[in-house]
């Protein structure tokens, strides 16, 4: 069963509905400091999905501006990205000295961690909510190591606008709007698939618009190729032989050229390449459908053939050992 909850006002008393709200927002999403004209007579709601490593949100929402600061961040910070999809109305965010204002089907892509301001207006013709001016809108929200791209590149692209209407931003919002609106008695083993598809998805559009960033110009032709070394790298994680010596000769570089690439992005090869396997492994021991397969042969599936190797690496990465990943993960569907 989809496992939802829901945030509505209409039982609030109208004095305290803004208050009320941003204190839900705050447990749900992240807190900010917001503002609105329509503070004495607010009206919004929200509902989630819980995908797992992913959580899903549809606002809907009367305008307002919001603000989240470094003190805020200092006294909470969940260390995740949140990925935006305008669905009515139009929004737009600040973040990085960068700004971009969002129409319908736009995509757009923030970091919780870092200070940004934000805000929400409505369409121009009257919709829903008691027929109030509201926005509509999604939010994917989800850690920072779990996506296939460095931190350093994945942040040329906090607050720059993705267009929704083609290619993989199209895919990626016609999924997204059928999980908030249409997905009808999922199984847990289905919830993990579908965020794995999800977290491919946002990597597979941010990996294009870097490319589509570098390629008029060439400005950074050297980006462009650490893009395709890793997904080379992502498509072969399960071959024993995967090495730093077979992507470089499947790129045509020296081994010293290989290195001083990743270096340039703060990260080594055989770190990534085993950064990328623990996150198979995490997904696998996730799927409820691998519960039959003991954990030594998760990690031997994806390139670690030693237990104890295995075991302390994992708990190193992800602060707890794999088995009792494992097993946390299931008591939800026990429950």
């Amino acid at each position: 069963m989809l496992d939802t909850s829901m945030v509505r006002l209409d039982e609030v008393p109208v004095r305290e509905r803004f208050d009320f709200w941003w204190e839900a927002v705050a447990r749900s999403v992240v807190s900010v400091d917001a503002v609105s004209e329509q503070a004495s007579d607010f009206w919004a709601e929200m509902s989630m999905v819980d995908l797992g490593v992913a959580r899903l949100s549809r606002v809907r929402c009367a305008p307002f501006e919001a603000r989240r600061s470094a003190s805020m961040i200092r006294r909470s910070d969940p260390g995740l990205y949140q990925l935006s999809l305008t669905v009515r109305g139009r929004s737009g965010i600040r973040q990085l000295h960068r700004e971009a204002a969002l129409a319908p089907t736009d995509l757009l892509l923030y970091d919780t961690s870092r200070p940004f301001h934000a805000w929400v207006s409505p369409p121009r013709r009257r919709t829903g909510g008691r027929g109030r001016n509201v926005s509509d809108g999604l939010i994917l929200q989800f850690p920072h190591d779990v996506l296939g791209l460095p931190s350093s590149s994945v942040e040329r692209l906090l607050a720059v606008r993705i267009p929704g209407r083609r290619g993989v931003g199209a895919l990626l919002r016609t999924m997204l709007w059928q999980l908030a609106s249409r997905f009808d008695r999922p199984t847990p083993a289905d919830l993990v698939r579908v965020s794995g598809i999800l977290l491919d998805l946002v990597t597979a559009l941010l990996a294009h618009e870097l490319e589509v960033e570098a390629a008029p110009a060439l400005r950074d032709p050297d980006q462009v190729l650490i893009l395709r070394m890793q997904a080379f790298i992502e498509e072969r994680l399960d071959d024993a032989a995967l090495s730093p010596a077979l992507v470089a000769a499947a790129h045509h570089v020296s081994l010293r050229h290989l290195h001083k690439l990743f270096q340039s992005q703060g990260l080594t090869v055989c770190g990534w390449i085993r950064r990328r396997r623990l996150e198979r492994c995490r997904r696998d021991l996730a799927d409820p459908l691998m519960d039959a397969m003991p954990i030594r042969a998760v990690a031997a599936r994806w390139g670690f053939p030693s237990d104890s190797h295995f075991n302390r690496i994992f708990r190193t990465t992800f602060g707890e050992p794999p088995a009792a990943y494992r097993r946390r993960n299931r008591e939800p569907a026990a429950g």
